[in-house]
């Protein structure tokens, strides 16, 4: 049973989880849209923080499960997976977005169009990873 104190502590830190989430969604869409005019406007920006904070709020705090096949082995979790894989690709293209922001680089279009895909892809994956984990809770 949890303390009012454990779930506070734990609303808190889901809370800075979905803040860094949208942060990592605004510094990827001042990015892609410094470089791409069409995604300029304040309303793509306002979907990739919504994206951002639902993703990184639903998706890094899962919980494992022991998956064990049927001669005894001991399988991957799905939503395990998908949690790490999309935390690493949302936070590789916001830091690589952020470096490109701080150090003024003039990047190639195709390069700004990996880091946007990386973090839709990495979002993506942390969304379906928490959609998972609380499903079968």
């Amino acid at each position: 049973m949890r303390t009012r104190v454990r779930r506070f502590a734990h609303v808190l830190e889901r809370l800075g989880l979905a803040m860094a989430g949208a942060a990592s969604g605004l510094f990827v869409a001042a990015h892609v849209g410094s470089s791409v005019a069409a995604l300029t406007s304040q309303a793509f920006i306002l979907i990739m923080m919504i994206a951002g904070a639902v993703g990184f709020y639903l998706g890094i705090d899962t919980p494992p499960q022991d998956v064990v096949g049927p001669g005894g082995e001991r399988k991957v979790d799905a939503a395990d997976l998908l949690s790490a894989l999309g935390t690493f690709l949302a936070a590789a293209a916001a830091f690589a977005s952020v470096t490109v922001i701080v150090l003024r680089e003039d990047l190639h279009v195709a390069g700004t169009a990996l880091i946007m895909a990386g973090w839709v892809i990495g979002v993506t994956m942390q969304i379906v990873a928490g959609a998972i984990a609380r499903a079968r809770a």
